[in-house]
């Protein structure tokens, strides 16, 4: 079978860095944090203080005021996001094209936030009170309806759900559907919208979450006195297209993108399988999917949570999958800026690795400041770097024992 070549032509992201991919992407290399103090549930009720919350989102820059009533805070992240990276890559949706253009974008949670508002009004004031877009505000599947809806896009349109590798694994679950042949171009990532209370509450319960009160330093992968992690929102979406269809209209490509990696765990609900067996193999998959060796990667986005068994056993599997050449490798985690995304984190730190290879330049790992003898790889520690990237990697792992693995190339024609 022919495998079509498959490019990123487009980006778009809303995030507490920035309500666009350049705000995103100059923040990252700046070093800065986009966590403070958490404002939109009662910081008083829970043991965690801080959040990467978006300040300055406004859906109707995007989304007609009507609809934006219809969608919950996740499919609105993700219209924007989409029609922010369809813009970017000069894409137009036509009677001619449409049904060659998909949509394959997920959410981890999604409509958490609807879901409590209209139980308060159940419990509060009986059924009749609870909206008839309840249902459809809520389901994952509705960030992808709603930009196919908004986009007129008619090709294949599906959510994939995959908890903390939902964004990473719908990327590389479209890079497949162009390869092979069912689609010209897609749209695609992750979106979501968890910072309410009873995701606060869940996972403080769960002693996921950084407990530490200072915005400043509260998420610092690979650091020794990392205690958990820092829940965030927004959305990351690319277009990608065939090599063909980008050519034949003179577009801009950002990178190509060459291999996928998915495996599971089949281990444990929230804990990696041992020695992290399973993102191994992801990771080992996708290098041979891009018809690479190891060395060869210049750049890893780790999924990088810091929390203390994450940075662990991702050190470890890097350590396992690229043996020697894991000390020549830059690593940086995205999230210690962003906080973690959960389902839109793949979207997001996707972006940010195509980005390094477009520029040149590797986002830091900011709040690095203890050495953990168990993570003694180079983490880019609190400045960016300028370094040449041919081959970027990016990691997604997700609580179900989901592993999730993409590689971008620098396009060479």
């Amino acid at each position: 079978m022919v495998r079509n070549r498959v490019v990123v032509t487009g980006m778009g992201a809303v995030t507490p860095l920035g309500a666009t991919k350049d705000q995103l992407w100059e923040n990252l290399i700046a070093g800065k944090s986009g966590i403070d103090f958490i404002t939109k549930v009662n910081r008083d009720d829970f043991p965690v203080k801080v959040a990467g919350e978006i300040k300055d989102w406004d859906p109707q820059l995007y989304i007609d005021k009507k609809e934006t009533k219809r969608m919950d805070l996740f499919t609105q992240y993700a219209v924007g996001a989409a029609k922010m990276a369809v813009e970017d890559a000069g894409l137009n949706i036509d009677d001619q094209n449409a049904d060659k253009v998909g949509v394959w974008v997920g959410s981890g949670i999604g409509g958490l936030e609807t879901y409590e508002e209209q139980f308060r009004k159940f419990l509060a004031k009986g059924y009749r009170r609870v909206s008839p877009f309840f249902v459809p505000m809520l389901i994952p599947d509705m960030a992808a309806g709603q930009i196919s809806i908004q986009l007129g896009a008619k090709g294949i349109n599906s959510c994939t759900v995959t908890a903390c590798a939902t964004g990473t694994n719908s990327i590389g679950d479209a890079f497949k559907v162009i390869e092979r042949g069912d689609a010209e171009a897609m749209i695609t990532g992750g979106a979501e919208a968890p910072l309410t209370n009873m995701a606060f509450a869940g996972f403080s319960t769960a002693r996921a979450l950084s407990f530490n009160e200072d915005p400043q330093t509260a998420s610092r992968p690979f650091d020794k006195d990392r205690d958990g992690f820092v829940m965030g929102e927004g959305a990351g979406i690319l277009v990608l297209e065939s090599l063909d269809s980008a050519l034949a209209r003179g577009a801009d490509i950002y990178a190509e993108i060459v291999g996928y990696g998915s495996t599971g765990d089949a281990y444990h609900i929230t804990a990696p399988a041992p020695e992290g067996e399973g993102a191994q193999r992801a990771m080992k998959q996708a290098i041979e999917d891009a018809d690479l060796k190891p060395d060869q990667i210049d750049y890893i986005n780790a999924h990088g949570t810091s929390t203390p068994f994450n940075d662990k056993f991702e050190t470890t599997v890097i350590k396992a999958v690229f043996q020697a050449h894991a000390n020549e490798l830059l690593i940086s985690s995205t999230k210690s800026m962003t906080g973690h995304l959960l389902g839109a984190a793949g979207g997001v730190e996707a972006i940010a690795a195509i980005k390094a290879i477009e520029t040149g330049i590797v986002p830091p790992t900011i709040n690095y400041q203890t050495p953990d003898p168990e993570c003694d790889l180079d983490y880019v520690p609190n400045e960016a770097r300028r370094k040449t990237i041919d081959v970027a990697l990016s990691n997604s792992l997700g609580f179900g024992g989901h592993n999730a693995t993409l590689i971008f190339k620098k396009y060479l024609a």
